[in-house]
C-alpha cells in the first residue's frame, strides 16, 4: 500500500466576532514555539536539544500555565520548534552558518485532536473554545484541487495549518489530504535515493527577488530596495528633529517597515512552495547564503537579512509538506550553461541575459542560474550513483518538464524537436 498526499488551500469564513480568538491563538502558539526554541538552542556553548520528548517534559507544564491553549496545540508548538532546531543542527554539521530558530509568521498547526475537519467546514480549537468556519468554495470545483482532493471522499484529512493573509485580511486552511493506494510503496531507501525532483531558486538584489527553475519570477527586489530607501529617508529627517514625538514616529516607521517586509517575504515563500508542490518536488535548493554580500554586487545588509529570512520561511513551511530545503555552493551558477554545461564568464551577456558562447543557448540569466542551483543539489543527492536508463526519476523541475543528470529532457507538454525549446524564459517574456 502507498500514500498519496496533497495539500489544498481553502479560504475560511470566520465569524467576525471570533477573528480575535484565532489571532490570540496564533500569538500563544508562537509563544510556545519561540520559548521552546530559546530553551533548545544552546549552540555554541552546548549541544542543542533535538528530542521532542525531552522538550515536552521540560516545558509542557510551564507553557500550559502561561497560555490558554489546549494540550494538543501546546505540544504542536513545542514540536515545531524542535523540528526547526533539528534542521539548524543539520546545517551546523555541514558547516553552514545558522542561528536560533525564531517564529513570527501567522501559522497554527492543527490535527484531528485540535480540529474537526468536514467537507464543507472545519471546527478549530482556540483560546476561547471552538470556532466553526465554513469553507468559501467556488461555484464550480470540477478539475480544481478543492474538487479533486478536499471534496473527494477517497481522501482523508491529515495534520493541516491555518494561516492568515494580512493583505486580504483573510484566514486560510492549508489542508493536507491523504489517499491510500493499492500500489506497492517503494522501500524507504529506494524512495529516498531515487524519487527526487529538485526546484532551484536564485535570489537577486534587483529585478525579481527569486527566480525558480520552473520559470517562476517571484517578488520585486527593485520595489523592496525603493521602499527601504524611502523608509530610511523618512527616518533620517526625523532623526534631525530630535523630539520625543519624532522618536516615537521612528519606532512606528520601523514597525511598519518590518511588517511590510515580512508580508512580502511570506508571499514570496508561499509562491516558491506553490511551485514546488505543483511540480511534485521533494527538494528546494537555494545557493549558500554565507558571505552573500561579498559575492553579490550591490547587496546591502538588508538584502542579506531578507534572503536569510525568506530561506527560513520556506524551510519551516516546507516541513509541513514533506519537502526538504537545502543550500548548495553558488560557484559558477551564473556562468555555467544549464543546457550544455559550458562554463565561462563571457556567457553572462548582461545583468539579466545569458547567452552560451558554445551552444548559443539564450535565456534569462537568473533563470539559467536557478536551473544550475537545482542541478547542483540533484548531483549531491545522487551520491555518485549511476542513473540507469529506466527506473525511478532523479530530476530537476523545469518550466515545461524535467531534466535528469544525463541531460535528458522530458516535456510535460507536447515538446518541439528542439526538446528544451519550450523551457526558455527570456527577459521579454518575464517583463524585465
Amino acid at each position: 500500500m502507498g500514500d498519496v498526499i496533497r495539500t489544498v488551500k481553502v479560504k475560511l469564513d470566520v465569524p467576525d466576532e471570533r477573528c480575535d480568538d484565532l489571532h490570540r491563538t496564533k500569538d500563544q502558539f508562537l509563544h510556545c514555539a519561540n520559548t521552546t526554541a530559546a530553551w533548545a538552542w544552546r549552540h555554541p556553548n552546548d549541544y542543542c536539544v533535538t528530542s521532542k520528548q525531552n522538550a515536552e517534559n521540560a516545558l509542557y507544564d510551564r507553557l500550559r500555565t502561561e497560555t490558554e491553549l489546549t494540550a494538543n496545540l501546546v505540544q504542536k508548538g513545542i514540536r515545531r520548534a524542535i523540528e526547526a532546531t533539528k534542521s539548524g543542527v543539520s546545517r551546523l554539521k555541514k558547516g553552514d552558518n545558522t542561528s536560533q530558530p525564531h517564529f513570527d509568521a501567522w501559522s497554527v498547526v492543527y490535527d484531528k485532536r485540535s480540529a474537526t475537519f468536514h467537507r464543507d467546514h472545519v471546527s478549530l480549537s482556540t483560546v476561547n473554545g471552538r470556532v466553526e468556519c465554513d469553507y468559501m468554495l467556488p461555484d464550480d470545483t470540477e478539475g480544481t484541487p478543492i474538487g479533486e482532493y478536499l471534496l473527494n471522499e477517497d481522501y482523508e484529512f491529515r495534520m493541516s495549518t491555518v494561516q492568515y493573509d494580512r493583505h486580504s485580511e483573510s484566514f486560510y486552511l492549508h489542508a493536507r489530504m491523504r489517499r491510500t493506494t493499492d500500489e506497492q510503496a517503494p522501500s524507504a531507501s529506494s524512495s529516498d535515493a531515487e524519487h527526487r525532483t529538485v526546484l532551484g531558486v536564485d535570489l537577486n538584489v534587483d529585478g525579481s527577488l527569486a527566480v525558480t527553475s520552473t520559470g517562476a519570477f517571484i517578488g520585486n527586489a527593485d520595489e523592496m530596495t525603493h521602499r527601504r530607501r524611502e523608509f530610511e529617508r523618512t527616518r533620517g529627517s526625523m532623526h534631525q528633529t530630535g523630539t520625543r514625538s519624532a522618536h516615537l514616529s521612528i519606532q512606528s516607521i520601523n514597525d511598519r517597515e518590518h511588517r511590510w517586509m515580512q508580508d512580502e517575504l511570506h508571499r514570496a515563500s508561499n509562491q516558491i512552495l506553490d511551485e514546488a508542490r505543483d511540480h511534485g518536488c521533494t527538494h528546494v535548493a537555494f545557493e549558500n547564503l554565507t558571505d552573500i554580500r561579498k559575492r553579490m554586487g550591490g547587496a546591502k545588509r538588508f538584502h542579506a537579512w531578507a534572503f536569510r529570512r525568506l530561506y527560513q520561511y520556506v524551510e519551516y513551511k516546507a516541513e509541513m509538506y514533506g519537502v526538504e530545503v537545502e543550500q548548495v555552493s553558488p560557484a559558477y551558477t551564473s556562468q555555467r550553461c544549464s543546457k550544455c554545461g559550458f562554463t565561462h564568464e563571457s556567457n553572462r551577456r548582461s545583468k539579466h541575459q545569458f547567452a552560451c558562447q558554445k551552444c548559443e543557448y539564450d535565456l534569462n540569466a537568473d533563470y539559467n542560474a536557478s536551473k544550475n542551483i537545482a542541478r547542483k543539489l540533484l548531483k549531491r543527492l545522487h551520491s555518485g550513483q549511476t542513473s540507469s536508463g529506466g527506473g525511478a526519476p532523479r530530476q530537476c523541475a523545469l518550466a515545461s518538464g524535467t531534466l535528469n543528470l544525463n541531460g535528458e529532457y522530458n516535456a510535460s507538454v507536447q515538446a518541439t524537436v528542439e526538446g528544451e525549446s519550450t523551457d526558455k524564459p527570456t527577459t521579454s517574456v518575464v517583463g524585465h
